[in-house]
């Protein structure tokens, strides 16, 4: 009998042990009642929750996009599938939405009894038509400016991944060839734009481009990718004898009324040959580039080079025409090789000129715009 009492004991103690460790209680057998040992009481329990959009939204929200959204629980914990989400108010099917007009979305979720107490603010603009977006770069270079490959370097490997970019080369410091810093291709008008260190890369004539550019083309790339500038270029270059015929065409798809709209045309030339020096390891490394390609140098300025104004009325869809007529400039080898680049500028809140877009055309081009 005591044989089989205590073996009833020893019994009833591993199942009251066993039972412990296998227990769903918030209790650790620390004596703390946590969960999880850090005596905060919380455990992995969602005490609240946040609504955020987990479409690509990148390139903005425009009415008739579907936008999704998630929800998230404080543990970081996705339970999308068990909420209810709510847009200005009213529950939606799943966790999409179209959206039908452009405004202020104010978006909420539910989650059991949890619900979010900051709503989360989507703001939906207008479907007006959008244009293929190009990028400026104006490159200040010199043949004499060792470091200035780099640039070039750069600007050929962001042209194996896009078409969308419109380069310039500007040329400084002297066109006597007996003083230092001397570049055949001198461009004397672009001292008004105070550059003083070279090589500098303006992107939009606003940022510089990040050194060291050839580890940093994403910077003009990524630019290019939603193709929603709300203007559009169109140019027409004809050559008769040395006569050249210019006609820009600009298209906007919303109202400007800026005080400081600009625009900028260049005449460039490409493959003109001469030595440059090099101080980089690209293009073999040799410290000089003997017979160097230069290609987009500019020429010439059809307009200030700071920009000559635009009207400051232009509404949605209306078409802002202008012709410029001048002869080939003289510092022109090759007519063969010419080519027109246009683009607008505003200011931005700091002062500061930035390129809304901007085209490239050659002579014989008719273009008509880039509407998506």
């Amino acid at each position: 009998m005591k044989t089989k009492h205590l073996f009833n004991l020893l019994f009833m103690a591993l199942a009251i042990s066993f039972g412990a460790c296998s227990s769903d209680s918030d209790g650790d057998g620390n004596g703390n009642g946590n969960g999880n040992g850090n005596g905060n009481g919380n455990g992995n329990d969602i005490t609240s929750i946040s609504v955020e959009i987990s479409s690509s939204v990148a390139c903005g929200i425009y009415a008739g996009d579907t936008v999704s959204f998630a929800v998230m629980g404080n543990n970081n914990t996705d339970v999308t599938n068990s909420a209810t989400i709510s847009v200005n108010g009213t529950a939606i099917s799943g966790n999409t939405y179209t959206t039908t007009q452009a405004g202020s979305l104010q978006v909420s979720a539910t989650y059991q009894d949890i619900s979010t107490t900051n709503n989360l603010n989507v703001n939906v603009a207008v479907d007006n038509a959008k244009f293929t977006k190009h990028v400026v770069i104006e490159d200040f270079t010199g043949t004499w400016c060792g470091y200035c490959p780099r640039v070039s370097y750069a600007i050929e490997q962001v042209k194996e991944q896009t078409d969308q970019i419109s380069v310039v080369a500007i040329h400084r410091y002297n066109s006597d060839p007996s003083q230092n810093g001397y570049d055949p291709f001198n461009f004397d008008e672009a001292a008004v734009m105070g550059v003083n260190s070279y090589p500098t890369a303006k992107v939009n004539r606003g940022s510089e481009w990040t050194f060291p550019e050839p580890s940093n083309i994403d910077q003009i790339v990524d630019q290019t990718v939603c193709d929603n500038a709300p203007l559009g270029l169109a140019i027409t270059p004809s050559l008769s004898g040395n006569t050249m015929t210019v006609k820009v065409d600009a298209k906007f798809s919303q109202d400007f009324d800026f005080n400081n709209t600009k625009l900028i045309v260049y005449v460039l030339e490409d493959n003109l040959i001469a030595d440059q020096e090099n101080y980089t390891s690209y293009y073999g490394g040799v410290s000089i580039l003997s017979n160097f390609e230069h290609d987009h140098v500019l020429r010439a300025s059809l307009t200030n080079i700071l920009g000559d104004d635009l009207p400051n009325n232009e509404v949605t869809n209306s078409v802002y025409s202008r012709t410029f007529t001048a002869n080939v400039p003289s510092n022109v080898v090759d007519t063969n090789e010419m080519s027109i680049v246009a683009f607008i500028t505003n200011e931005n809140f700091t002062g500061d000129a930035f390129a809304i877009n901007s085209r490239v055309a050659h002579f014989g081009d008719a273009q008509t715009f880039e509407e998506n």
